[in-house]
């Protein structure tokens, strides 16, 4: 029992993961056109990135995901085969995991590589000011009057 939701739990985050490079990538192209500023978040462009690389550098060293590994390698301590789980472990497992050939799952991750990197370039994400990151300390020290200078 404890191998299966060891396994489902490992699916929904695989799912997760999935989702924010995909969604993460719709809104980006969106929030770019529309002029939205959190799109220039760095910290969310940089995971975001990072991410796609790794997606991008194991279709290329074709290298099968870790997540993927861990997740079958749970599914047939917990004695199953495949994703015969419940409604949402099955569909999860459905979309995750389609059948084709891996040159074509190289070129759509590279196009999407090649894509998030155009989003980089054209829409860059910016640092954390340093203004902003002063005003914030400045704000947190005590104020200093005329009277404790002396």
């Amino acid at each position: 029992m404890l191998y299966r939701l060891l396994a489902d739990f490992v699916l929904i985050v695989h799912f997760g993961i999935v989702l924010f490079v995909l969604l993460g990538m719709l809104l980006t192209l969106i929030g770019l056109a529309a002029r939205w500023r959190w799109v220039h978040n760095f910290w969310f462009r940089t995971a975001h990135l990072i991410t796609i690389v790794i997606v991008v550098l194991q279709a290329w060293l074709g290298v099968v995901c870790p997540l993927t590994i861990l997740e079958n390698g749970l599914s047939e301590r917990a004695g199953r085969q495949g994703y015969a789980g419940g409604c949402v472990v099955h569909w999860l497992g459905r979309v995750l995991f389609y059948d084709a050939p891996s040159w074509l799952f190289t070129m759509l991750y590279t196009s999407f590589g090649a894509l998030a990197v155009a989003t980089v370039v054209f829409g860059p994400p910016h640092w954390p000011r340093r203004r902003a990151v002063a005003a914030r300390v400045q704000s947190d020290l005590p104020e200093v009057t005329e009277a404790h200078k002396s």
